[in-house]
């Protein structure tokens, strides 16, 4: 879709309140398009009151500032990708991109109660968000038209960076906190911020350019450890340190103690968009690494050597499947309740020692259905024979002597 399309009419926009939707808006504004701006409430902790975001939102032009409280769809949504552990290249916990179907999800539904039929937003025309946007929007409400105004040629003409965007808020009196003075764009929400742009885009810049808006840097953190525990039942989180805690009191928790102690904090990654290019970016994700570390020591309990190989391939998939913005095809569907197969035996305690960046067991009770036991020993006890193995070295000799004689074997 292009601006010409749009004039005289009155559209939806997902705003964050941040340079690009300010922008936008009142470009859209000035080119005659109604705009009311919808707001997912996803936690963000680089907002002190979210509804400044409406305000803001008004003082660009929206006829109407719209905040939706997504917290809890995004938390659940995060846990599932703790339980799947669906990390994409590097470690990147997905978390701004779990996020775009969370906004999608919680502000489809004010979009049309107000019978508007296009939805906007200030994803670039480079990056993966606006697949994630479009994507989930197609999906959910096929019948209503996505338009990105990066994607607009005559948007491009009088924006073509970040540069022309704040010279114009700061023009038109709009309460951008960007500056260019700012050497980075961040993005944020309950889950984890992500850092890129600016500087970053110059591999010459050290990760730790980023200043840590959830935590510290690992030397910056205490010289002590700090234990805590979790209690899993069927995957779901439900009690910290002993004490019974809803999942975002868990997630709000999580990240401060994480955070406090350098855990999931400064992750650098140069990642393969989905679009075909490159990208850097430096992630913190303080709860997330550290629930997803205590849930994957359980998962060591757990899993034996059929299971683990496919629930990593599931892993893999999802965690690809998220970042490429098809969260709700039958793909993601599929790998969902697989995974939840899995998921159902995650029952058990888990004791972490938390320590400058690092999440170590300390220790784990009460699993049942944890496959680990004495039959591993190096003492005598368990009721696995070592003299059992002879027979099975000898059936396992078969092939190996076979693969030398049929000239498959190498000595390098």
């Amino acid at each position: 879709m292009r601006i010409e399309d749009l004039a005289g009419t009155t559209i939806g926009a997902a705003v964050s309140g941040g340079l690009d939707s300010c922008t936008a808006t009142r470009w859209l504004v000035e080119e005659g398009v109604g705009v009311v701006g919808l707001t997912a409430d996803l936690g963000q902790p680089d907002e002190d009151d979210i509804n400044d975001v409406a305000v803001r939102m008004r003082v660009a032009g929206a006829q109407e500032a719209v905040i939706v409280d997504a917290r809890e769809a995004l938390a659940r949504a995060g846990l599932e990708v703790i339980q799947a552990q669906a990390k994409y290249e590097g470690g990147y916990w997905n978390t701004t991109g779990i996020a775009r179907y969370a906004t999608v999800a919680a502000i489809v539904p004010e979009l049309t109660a107000r019978g508007l039929t296009v939805l906007s937003h200030g994803a670039t025309g480079r990056g993966n968000d606006q697949v994630r946007f479009q994507l989930a929007t197609n999906m959910l409400a096929p019948g209503v038209h996505v338009y990105a105004p990066w994607r607009d040629p005559s948007f491009l003409e009088q924006f073509p960076g970040r540069r022309e965007m704040i010279a114009y808020c700061e023009a038109e009196e709009i309460p951008i906190r960007a500056t260019l003075d700012k050497p980075y764009s961040t993005d944020a929400n309950l889950l984890g911020l992500t850092h890129e742009a600016g500087l970053l885009e110059e591999l010459s810049t050290h990760a730790q350019f980023v200043e840590p808006e959830m935590g510290v840097y690992p030397q910056d953190a205490p010289d002590e450890s700090t234990r805590v525990s979790f209690r899993f039942e069927a995957g779901v989180p439900v009690a910290m340190d002993g004490d019974e805690s809803p999942l975002l009191e868990v997630f709000a928790r999580a990240n401060a103690i994480g955070g406090a102690n350098g855990v999931g904090i400064g992750l650098h990654t140069v990642e393969n968009r989905f679009v075909g290019i490159k990208s850097r970016g430096v992630y913190e994700a303080p709860g997330m690494e550290l629930l997803g570390s205590a849930y994957e020591y359980l998962l060591q309990l757990i899993l034996d050597r059929r299971a683990r190989p496919v629930f990593d391939s599931l892993s893999g998939a999802l965690g690809r499947q998220i970042y490429e913005g098809y969260w709700y095809d039958l793909a993601s569907t599929a790998l969902r309740r697989a995974i939840g197969e899995f998921t159902r035996l995650v029952t058990g305690t888990v004791h972490v020692d938390v320590y400058r960046g690092h999440a170590q067991f300390a220790g784990a009770e009460d699993a049942p259905h944890s496959l680990y036991s004495d039959a591993s020993s190096m003492e005598g006890v368990g009721d696995f024979d070592h003299v059992d193995s002879e027979g099975f070295l000898g059936v396992l000799g078969v092939s190996a002597r076979a693969a030398n004689a049929g000239g498959q074997t190498s000595g390098e």
